[in-house]
């Protein structure tokens, strides 16, 4: 059995080590490629979301590389999400195409149940090295720590080009590392490198919150560098969407997430009374939060298509009008462009700017009174 599964972000370099350690080989996906998306794009229906497009391709390049097994983690879709369409039309398009491969869905109805399935995969292994093997989903969380430090340093950095750098450094650090001691000795590296990077804080950079679908948020191919290229403006980027979250969140480990899931979804039934499913309450309700915790603006995104988010972004302009914040809303399919969307940021960030010199002057004015 060789297994591979969807790209998403770093996920790569934990499940890659989870699997190695049940004793499976591993077929990564390659890179997302515009071949990815073109081949995505080919064989899906016009109507699937652009997650679903990428997928696809994700599936035919490893399955052309090797692979005869397909891994995909899931609950099978909530509320208005087509997620839990995904696997049966994916299985159908590939058999059409004449491929022959194994597809395992990793359900997360229960924790249990969740865990349990991804050890099944392990059946010849000892519970110690499963344990170990489950115990590397730790590298994941680390790469996490990566983006969030990145985020951070980029509009401080003196160096250009030196937040990069220590992304990428740190990233291979994380997928060297095997035993758990080496994991750890990786965590505490990766805060070195980025501690040595010099920053000048005699800057206030604009804080931007970034919301939406989890894929298109956490894919850079797909929301074309958004938060590399914000950081370059200028503009701190806060992610409160990150996937560990979300995997534990779907295997009722919640309790272990970084952010304050329950609070955004509080905030989010001014506007919603009930769960819509994947991401759209929680974006509501970040946007919501984001005008108490002190951000300059939010940015939005969503696929095309995407029926959760599609409600999301129509209560979007009202939460902007009745809590005075920004909201910048990118819509993302196949046909998405770099330059519509810097014409769109740039626009976005001197609008901000603008906001920020204007409470400044007013804030002066009232003290001067």
């Amino acid at each position: 059995m060789k297994i591979t599964f969807p790209h998403m972000g770093n996920l790569d370099i934990a499940l890659k080590a989870i699997l190695e350690g049940l004793g499976q080989e591993v077929s990564p996906p390659p890179p997302i490629t515009k071949k990815t998306l073109n081949l995505g794009v080919k064989y899906s229906p016009e109507c699937a979301c652009l997650p679903f497009k990428i997928n696809l391709g994700n599936f035919i390049e490893s399955l052309n590389n090797g692979a005869d097994t397909i891994l995909m983690i899931g609950d099978g879709g909530r509320g208005s999400c087509r997620l839990g369409f995904y696997g049966c039309i994916h299985i159908s398009i590939l058999k059409e195409l004449g491929y022959d491969f194994q597809f395992i869905t990793v359900s997360s109805r229960t924790k249990i149940e969740f865990v349990s399935r991804l050890a099944q995969l392990g059946k010849n292994k000892s519970l110690p090295s499963k344990i170990l093997a489950l115990c590397k989903f730790y590298k994941m969380r680390l790469c996490e720590e990566v983006e969030r430090l990145s985020h951070h340093c980029l509009p401080y950095e003196v160096e250009k080009g030196a937040t990069k750098k220590a992304y990428k450094k740190s990233l291979h650090k994380i997928d060297e590392a095997q035993s758990m001691t080496e994991i750890l000795r990786a965590r505490r590296d990766v805060r070195k490198i980025f501690g040595q990077i010099k920053k000048d804080y005699s800057r206030k950079p604009l804080r931007v919150l970034i919301v939406g679908e989890i894929y298109v948020v956490w894919e850079p191919f797909v929301n074309l560098n958004l938060e590399q290229r914000l950081g370059e403006m200028g503009v701190e980027v806060v992610r409160k969407l990150w996937l560990t979250d979300n995997i534990l969140y779907l295997a009722h480990l919640d309790f272990l997430c970084h952010g304050n899931r329950k609070e955004a979804l509080r905030a989010a039934k001014r506007y919603l009374g009930y769960n819509v499913g994947a991401e759209c309450n929680i974006s509501v309700g970040e946007a919501i939060l984001s005008a108490h915790e002190g951000y300059d603006g939010v940015i939005h995104l969503m696929p095309f298509t995407c029926m959760p988010e599609i409600i999301a972004s129509h209560i979007m302009p009202q939460v902007s009008r009745d809590y005075d914040v920004p909201i910048l809303t990118f819509i993302l399919d196949e046909h998405s462009a770099e330059a519509g969307m810097v014409t769109r940021l740039e626009a976005f960030i001197d609008l901000l700017w603008r906001r920020r010199s204007q409470k400044q002057h007013n804030l002066l004015g009232t003290i001067e009174k």
